[in-house]
């Protein structure tokens, strides 16, 4: 068979179809942008994000080296919308990595062992699943403290229910298949066969669910700025930003507008890249 007649893997035909649609392409541009410019946030923002300027606070767009204005304390809108989107990415892919973690430890472990294993920690998911996950995200911060690395932990400790409940779900169909039962009677044991068999083949669900946990992860960090749990002043957030803003909507919108214009446009492109892999992992696809 040549190459060119060679039937592509399912990594392959999922970038196709993926690539195919404009919008989730677009959209990851987008997102890779975003990542770009939050590493690179000493460097893009034109000034420090606490550095203050009392001569022209609440400075209207388009002021003199304050391209989008400045906020009650005169500090420069755009750098600390540059600076808060580098908190809002790091405390959210932070969390998603905790989730991610004791999802697949808790999944890949009920779904492969079974019996009273299964049974227990399933049972203490179930628990988990039954609290509400924002009000068990407050409780967290309350007790770790609002730096960005509590938030990360607060928020990844309460979002892995779900991604738990499908990796055991994944782990539960894929063990029953023929290259996983071979690889046992070939005398494979447990751990060798979850990473090694059950894992990978498992990877297109849980990257589907990962891509929406990042933007729910972002605005659980910008509802609890909203709530006064976010990181400590002056480390600039958008719920905060948003915050502030409103008690000056009226006579300078620029505080609140572009904290949340940003905000809503991070959520969407992340949630239409998630629709975009949800469609691409489909099996389905190639059939409509």
């Amino acid at each position: 068979m040549t190459e060119a007649a060679r039937p592509k893997g399912q990594w392959a035909r999922a970038w196709d179809r993926f690539r195919a649609n404009r919008l989730a392409l677009g959209s990851l541009v987008f997102c890779g942008l975003l990542v770009l410019l939050a590493v690179a946030a000493p460097l893009v923002a034109p000034h420090h994000y606490a550095e203050t300027d009392y001569d022209a606070r609440l400075a209207p767009i388009g002021s003199e080296g304050h391209l989008l204005g400045t906020d009650l304390l005169g500090r420069d809108i755009a750098s600390r919308l540059v600076y808060g989107l580098r908190t809002a990415l790091l405390v959210a892919f932070g969390a998603e990595l905790t989730a991610l973690a004791l999802a697949l430890v808790i999944g890949l472990v009920a779904g492969y062992r079974g019996g009273r294993v299964e049974q227990g920690l399933m049972g203490f998911t179930d628990v988990m699943y039954a609290f509400p996950s924002y009000l068990f995200a407050v409780v967290l911060v309350t007790v770790l403290g609002r730096s960005v690395f509590a938030l990360m932990l607060a928020i990844g400790i309460a979002s892995w229910v779900t991604q738990a409940r499908l990796v055991r779900a994944q782990v539960l169909t894929i063990k029953q298949r023929e290259y996983v039962e071979a690889a046992r009677a070939m005398g494979a044991r447990g751990p060798t066969i979850a990473v090694k068999y059950i894992l990978p083949n498992a990877i297109g669900p849980i990257l589907v669910t990962t891509s929406f946990a990042i933007p729910a992860a972002v605005s659980a960090e910008a509802g609890l700025a909203l709530l006064g749990l976010g990181v400590q002043p002056p480390t600039p957030s958008w719920g905060a930003m948003i915050t502030d803003g409103m008690r000056y909507l009226l006579a300078a919108p620029q505080v609140m507008v572009f904290p949340a214009l940003l905000f809503a446009l991070t959520l969407l492109a992340f949630t239409w890249v998630g629709d975009g892999l949800r469609d691409a992992f489909d099996p389905t696809a190639e059939q409509r």
